[in-house]
């Protein structure tokens, strides 16, 4: 019999939950006020009257109804927290708190009465009444933390951030998984109270975990070298619960892109290696390398990674990160022929890291000049970004038509879209001269991609000088597009070579305007150089007779749009 009832009433409840979803509100109280005459503390029912009977302008019919409900079920604190959230709702404050004091008479020490009330009073907008409803349940529970996390929201909203810090801080004692979400909620102070928040966290002998707060809102504010000072001591002694810290600390600070912020990260994690099983402590090692070569310290890198070369119980995976770490730092450290002889030698890597590490050796060797040593380095591999390395290095030797052979076979994939850019713009340039090769030209691009571009300026004005003293077929042919490659670079450079510059767009204009490739694109570069010279009418000049001279070129397009800039027609972006 009772069976038959309960499974009535429930599927009674989900037909008027049914009925209130499809929004047939009144439907919905019939269904859910005949299952509370048959059931009294039916509690779904009753949850189903409190959400409906508002939408209806009838919430008073809920206070009788919820009335015997609580005196049915007296020991239920669902129960009593819905004639408590009703008395509220009704505005009714003497009923509210004389329920609120029942309850919690009858249950001495419980948080629940006070903590209802206080958010009944919240959701009704009654801020500074739930503030004292906390303040007075944290006195008659006798315990100083108690409602820190709600008094610290309410702080919050009403602008007390210093409050807030306050009530987390005494939180976070009895309660010190809620430090995310502390850390979370006062990270979104205005920067002008930021210190005011800090100092008090850190006033007077500060808990660890107050410490720790403090520290994780100076990170996420970047000052993380400040935050690890203050994080620091709180994890002075070896226990699992400091290694925890130190993991969600590097952890954060690696969200970060600073280099003190990578700084921290490396030194959280050496100090969690320190604490943690030989297995995990290998991996930290090696990640706190990767971490203080990021932040430009590789001497702290190696003496992270010779932790793991020397434990020889190290995980085949630790040994090979730590590995590819080291070599990474020794090639940024210009110790290239260490570097060599390990990357030669390791068993450890696998052949993905190999592969990288040797493209990587290799422009180290192309950038100092060390061409030879950097083909070895290649030698035998075939893949698409070796082939695009290796047409790097021919056309620096100067063979140009085998550096266009290595660059078609790369094809367009090999590295990211600048280098793809960049193989473009050097095929293009190749393409127009009358040699298969010219160690001149390799000299003087070489120089362009050590990053000596003043040197290098000169060094293809002496090639275009050559190519156009030529007397083989088409004397001259080539001349113009090393120019213009010249003026580009010298564009870049200080006033002095800009001045070089629009000396150069001129004369390739000169020598190539009757119907060379070059010419528009020379003409339209000196335009702009002379409008960020602030020479607008002369650009305006150019530009207009490049759009008149060469009205097939490709170049005619940016030529109009850079015209209407000029002008003012459009604004500058």
């Amino acid at each position: 019999m009772l069976f038959a009832i309960r499974a009535a009433s429930a599927q009674a409840i989900g037909q008027g939950f049914e009925l209130e979803r499809a929004g047939h509100h009144q439907q919905a109280v019939t269904v859910y006020f005949a299952t509370v005459r048959a059931d009294p503390t039916n509690l779904p029912a009753l949850l189903g009257l409190e959400r409906v009977l508002p939408l209806l302008g009838r919430l008073h019919e809920l206070l009788p109804v919820a009335q015997r409900a609580a005196a049915a079920g007296p020991k239920s604190a669902p129960l009593r927290a819905l004639l408590l959230r009703t008395y509220v709702a009704l505005n009714e404050p003497d009923s509210a708190r004389a329920a609120a004091l029942r309850w919690a008479t009858d249950a001495p020490g419980d948080e629940a009465p006070w903590r209802e009330w206080a958010i009944a009073l919240e959701d009704a907008h009654r801020h500074d009444a739930a503030v004292e409803v906390l303040l007075a349940g944290r006195r008659a529970v006798a315990r100083p933390d108690a409602f820190g996390v709600e008094l610290a929201d309410l702080s919050q909203r009403s602008g007390d951030w210093e409050g807030a810090a306050r009530e987390w801080a005494a939180a976070l004692t009895a309660a010190p998984a809620q430090l995310p979400t502390a850390a979370s909620r006062l990270a979104e102070a205005p920067e002008e109270r930021r210190e005011r928040i800090v100092r008090e966290l850190t006033a007077g002998d500060p808990t660890p975990l107050a410490r720790r707060l403090a520290a994780e809102l100076l990170l996420d504010w970047g000052q993380a070298q400040r935050a690890w000072t203050l994080f620091e001591p709180t994890v002075a002694a070896p226990s699992p619960e400091a290694a925890s810290a130190l993991r969600r600390f590097a952890d954060i600070a690696g969200a970060r892109s600073t280099p003190e912020a990578r700084r921290v990260r490396a030194v959280a994690l050496a100090r969690y290696a320190d604490m943690v099983p030989d297995a995990l402590a290998v991996r930290a090692w090696a990640e706190a390398a990767r971490a203080f070569v990021a932040a430009g310290d590789r001497a702290a890198a190696r003496e992270m990674l010779e932790h793991v070369e020397r434990d020889s119980t190290a995980p085949p995976d630790a040994q090979a990160l730590a590995q590819r770490a080291l070599l990474d730092a020794l090639i940024d450290d210009g110790r290239l022929d260490e570097a060599a002889r390990r990357l030669a030698s390791d068993t450890r890597l696998g052949g993905d890291d190999r592969a990288t590490l040797r493209l990587k050796l290799a422009r180290a060797r192309v950038l100092r000049g060390e061409l030879d040593l950097a083909g070895a380095v290649l030698a035998g591999d075939s893949g698409v970004d070796a082939l695009a390395a290796k047409g790097w290095i021919a056309l620096y030797r100067g063979r140009l038509k085998e550096a266009q052979d290595l660059f078609r076979a790369a094809g367009p994939y090999a590295g990211d879209r600048r280098d793809a850019t960049e193989r473009s713009g050097a095929l293009a340039l190749v393409q127009q001269l009358p040699v298969e090769d010219s160690p001149e030209l390799g000299q003087a691009l070489l120089l362009l991609g050590r990053g000596d571009s003043a040197r290098a300026v000169e060094a293809l004005r002496r090639v275009a000088a050559r190519l156009g003293e030529g007397t083989g077929p088409g004397p001259g042919a080539g001349a113009p597009a090393v120019l213009l490659l010249a003026g580009r670079v010298a564009a870049r450079l200080g006033s002095d070579q800009q001045q070089t510059a629009l000396a150069l767009f001129e004369e390739v204009v000169r020598v190539d305007g009757s119907g060379g490739a070059a010419a528009p694109e020379a003409e339209l570069e000196w335009a702009r150089l002379l409008e960020r010279r602030q020479r607008t009418s002369e650009a305006v000049q150019r530009l207009e007779h490049l759009i008149l001279t060469y009205p097939r070129s490709a170049f005619v397009p940016e030529a109009r749009r850079e015209l209407e800039r000029a002008k003012g027609a459009i604004p500058k972006s």
